[in-house]
């Protein structure tokens, strides 16, 4: 259900080492062209080891299928916190946002790439920035609650996988632009957001308005924005919260200006100094040790 699980071996089950209760989470690749799309399939249920996370931005899109007691979230600080029963989707967050469990939680979902969530989705996926919706606004009502029923009726996860990549399958759809955003996204991914924004509409002979119009209406977010989020994202996973860390070496090899603009966009990103949210990494890592959720959401309890 969360950013970090992507980076689960696809295929694995996994569990939370030394947590009294088992959190199991199975994943795998989609075959194509879904996994064009996205990244993975999942299946998660179990206990989690806090009742609210903080979310930093991700250059990456969510959707969730629930099967079990409602959860809650807060998009951004400016929207109220809602509760979803049938699921949710949220297209790539450009601010941190609060994931709040039930004591128990059973879903399916997917991991998806920034460009991926436009071929499924009835409006742009700028009216969906920093505001998740249901499934039900994207999908429908009679439509998810078939889905859900057959889900809840499968015969265990992977079973409950396919149905959900079938049912992917059913709503692809042609979408005009995805080619040029999926490639100049592409550029962007293989610097880590090193890239001038200039060029990247120069290389895709266009102009720089029409490329941000695309990225806005398929991704939700301006290239630039999305280079910012892959460089933080690059800069996160670096750092090693076990060990000591020298914060102006990992600025410097970020590519950030000086050491404020870096702790200038790690509080913009997650509200957070840097220092303080290594001392959130430790903690998680300190209380729930080897468990499948940590490495990107932070516990908010």
């Amino acid at each position: 259900m969360l950013a970090a699980a992507r980076h689960v071996r696809p295929g694995a089950h996994a569990a939370g080492v030394g947590d009294t209760v088992r959190v199991e989470y199975v994943s795998r690749v989609p075959r194509p062209p879904l996994d064009g799309l996205i990244d993975d399939l999942y299946y998660l249920e179990g206990a989690p080891p806090y009742a609210r996370f903080t979310l930093p931005p991700a250059p990456s899109a969510l959707l969730i299928v629930n099967l079990g007691a409602p959860f809650r979230i807060r998009g951004c600080a400016d929207i109220e916190t809602a509760e979803y029963a049938d699921g949710c989707v949220v297209a790539m967050p450009t601010r941190a946002w609060e994931f709040g469990y039930p004591f128990r939680t059973r879903s399916v979902g997917v991991h998806v790439k920034p460009w991926g969530l436009a071929p499924f989705l009835p409006m742009p996926a700028a009216e969906l920035c920093d505001r998740p919706v249901t499934i039900e606004q994207v999908w429908g009502r009679p439509a998810v609650a078939e889905l859900r029923e057959r889900l809840a009726m499968a015969d265990g996860p992977h079973e409950m996988l396919t149905l959900l990549e079938e049912e992917l399958m059913r709503r692809l759809c042609e979408t005009a632009g995805l080619g040029l955003v999926r490639h100049t996204t592409s550029v962007i991914t293989a610097t880590s957001g090193a890239v001038a924004i200039g060029d990247l509409s120069v290389a895709a002979g266009v102009s720089s308005t029409h490329l941000a119009q695309r990225f806005k209406k398929l991704i939700g977010v301006t290239p630039k924005r999305l280079a910012r989020t892959h460089r933080f994202t690059a800069t996160v996973f670096a750092i090693d919260p076990a060990g000591p860390i020298d914060w102006g070496d990992l600025a410097h090899g970020a590519g950030y200006f000086d050491q404020a603009h870096f702790d200038h966009e790690f509080r913009a990103f997650t509200g957070l100094t840097p220092t303080r949210y290594v001392e959130v990494r430790r903690r998680f890592l300190r209380e729930h040790p080897g468990h499948v959720l940590e490495g990107w959401p932070l516990p908010a309890d």
